[in-house]
């Protein structure tokens, strides 16, 4: 490795230091402030990430992220629905870098548009040099709403490699989210293996068989990540006026509008729209009560009355106040 260093004979006696001693510790040096700048590169595409990651998050849209062993097809999948050009192919971490893609999902009974996350594959004892690498893809996973578990059914391993996965899931604090169980590359196995693959799947809640590269069973995979985001909405009522159409335009981007009729004093909307949402619009929901208690008297609350503490806890569900 330091072939270029002079190798020392001891001709300079015991105890001196040679030429190639020093060209050493000068190479220890100049790794070690090249390690001080990959890091500070790190943490800028760190900051960078935050900004897209708040962005995507003030936009309501849900967001899905693929995960799974490597080489298990989740960029093969991503391509299908998406046509990002990712790069897929057969080699370990082929994707190290996350790509998130907006989608339209043709059932749209829940979301019209979702973000579609692919992320890097993981690996069995992930050796701790990487796990810098590796944050990015880790930091997505955390902030997914739905995760879809792709699981190459056509490797011998495939029950093996499922378990790690949900492993670094229990590690990084994702085990508990919504998943989407996906046995992809059915196209693989015998005709006999993939029917039987398919039927599992249909006992089992939200799971299904298909293949990312010839499209089967993507319809049903649809379904049943529309199924996994429903908890993800809530079912509101809103008065919105006339004035604000740009309001109105989010409940229909990112909710599932059930209902539409335009009365005198604006637009009344009936269906099922993002918590993020309800709580940005909350001060044209008919559907929940503008009081509260103060001694036995009911009063009116007006937005500037709540506290922030209170809009914490409305987004968690224990208050029902509304603005006015």
């Amino acid at each position: 490795m330091w072939t270029h260093l002079e190798r020392q004979s001891g001709a300079g006696g015991v105890g001196l230091r040679g030429p190639g001693e020093s060209q050493l510790e000068i190479d220890k040096r100049l790794l070690r402030d090249r390690i001080i700048v990959l890091k500070k590169k790190i943490d800028d595409v760190q900051k960078q990430r935050d900004l897209h990651r708040k962005g995507r998050s003030n936009a309501g849209l849900p967001i899905l992220s693929l995960v799974g062993y490597t080489n298990a097809g989740k960029s093969t999948l991503l391509n299908y629905l998406t046509s990002a050009g990712v790069m897929a192919e057969n080699i370990l971490f082929a994707t190290l870098d996350p790509t998130t893609r907006k989608v339209k999902l043709p059932g749209r009974k829940t979301h019209p548009e979702v973000l579609l996350t692919d992320t890097v594959g993981f690996i069995q004892k992930l050796p701790t040099q990487l796990v810098a690498a590796f944050r990015a893809t880790l930091e997505e996973v955390r902030e997914a709403d739905v995760l879809v578990h792709v699981i190459d059914v056509s490797n011998p391993m495939w029950a093996k490699q499922a378990n790690a996965v949900q492993t670094v899931l229990n590690e990084i604090g994702a085990g508990d989210k919504p998943m989407v169980q996906l046995l992809n590359k059915i196209d693989l196995l015998s005709a006999e293996d993939a029917a039987y693959c398919r039927e599992e799947m249909r006992q089992m809640k939200n799971a299904v068989a298909v293949s990312a590269i010839t499209g089967e069973g993507m319809e049903d995979f649809v379904a049943v990540a529309e199924e996994a985001m429903a908890d993800l909405l809530v079912p509101v009522e809103m008065l919105i006026p006339y004035s604000k159409g740009d309001e109105l335009n989010i409940v229909h981007e990112v909710g599932a509008v059930e209902e539409v009729d335009y009365k005198e004093t604006g637009t009344y909307i009936k269906g099922r729209v993002p918590k993020s949402v309800a709580m940005r619009l909350h001060e044209f929901r008919t559907d929940v009560d503008d009081t509260h208690v103060v001694g036995k008297k009911k009063v009116k609350k007006s937005k500037q009355q709540i506290s922030e503490e209170e809009w914490a806890g409305i987004g968690r569900g224990r208050h029902s106040a509304r603005t006015e």
